[in-house]
């Protein structure tokens, strides 16, 4: 017996695993990295390719289930938030809003893949948000043991609002979706 239920859900939760990846291996090479990329143009220049990046998933998601107008109402109102939220941060707590986003909305769908129920978001947004959450901690946690760096209880409220966020627009963007789709029958 799988232990998935879908192809879909098995290919999200290796996604996750990548992503999980990335996020644990910036422990071992973070700072070295850091101290490499010292440059302020620099790691500008690094922020935005991920903005940019970042906005390229979000308009190829886009065209694939082809929003209605309340969506991209939404949509938009997302993107100012972030922005705006984004902007008043430290380049560290950005990369944590960015990697913590990232893999809760990958958990999230995952969640709702093997759920199978469309329509039905809150139960797997809470337990997106929890796991995601705990990710963080393990993650802040594992830094108390490594050299020159330094468990910060500020990164764990960091990724749990981050998770907040991007459970919470997605579950929201999903309602809309399912609400106002002609059909009910648009993907996800």
């Amino acid at each position: 017996m799988s232990v998935f239920r879908t192809h879909k859900e098995k290919q999200l939760w290796f996604y996750v695993i990548i992503i999980l990846v990335g996020i644990f291996s910036v422990l071992a090479i973070g700072r070295p990295l850091q101290e490499m990329l010292r440059d302020q143009n620099t790691q500008a220049v690094f922020f935005l390719i991920g903005m940019l990046l970042t906005a390229a998933t979000i308009v190829i998601h886009g065209l694939k289930v082809r929003p209605g107008k309340v969506e991209w109402v939404i949509w938009l109102g997302l993107a100012a938030v972030y922005t705006m939220f984004i902007f008043r941060l430290g380049a560290p707590e950005r990369s944590h809003v960015i990697e913590y986003s990232v893999l809760a909305v990958f958990i999230l769908s995952a969640l709702i893949e093997r759920q199978g129920e469309k329509g039905k978001y809150l139960r797997p947004g809470l337990i997106a948000f929890v796991l995601t959450t705990l990710i963080g901690t393990i993650d802040e946690g594992i830094q108390v043991f490594l050299p020159d760096r330094v468990f910060d209880p500020q990164d764990i409220l960091f990724n749990s609002l981050a998770a907040l966020m991007a459970v919470g627009g997605s579950i929201l963007l999903r309602y809309v979706r399912h609400k106002f789709s002609r059909s009910h029958q648009i993907s996800e």
